[in-house]
């Protein structure tokens, strides 16, 4: 049953990076970049590595998607 959780959380990931490299908006871009660090966390759970999925959800869902948001807002380029 945890393998089909994986290929659902890969497949869905990697749609997301996807959208996240063609998507012509920057705002959509990084919403589905914010997805896509979400379906990794929650894939490193799938996987029993629950510390990882605590650092990728700080780390980038967190962080880097928030240094993101605020680029983008000080540029005034959505």
């Amino acid at each position: 049953m945890a393998e089909i959780y994986e290929f659902v959380f890969i497949g869905l990931a990697l749609f997301t990076a996807f959208l996240a490299v063609r998507l012509e908006r920057l705002i959509y871009s990084v919403v589905s970049f914010l997805f896509m660090s979400v379906l990794t966390a929650l894939l490193f759970l799938v996987l029993n590595a629950p510390y990882a999925a605590i650092f990728q959800l700080l780390i980038y869902a967190g962080a880097v998607v928030i240094l993101i948001l605020i680029t983008l807002h000080t540029i005034k380029r959505w």
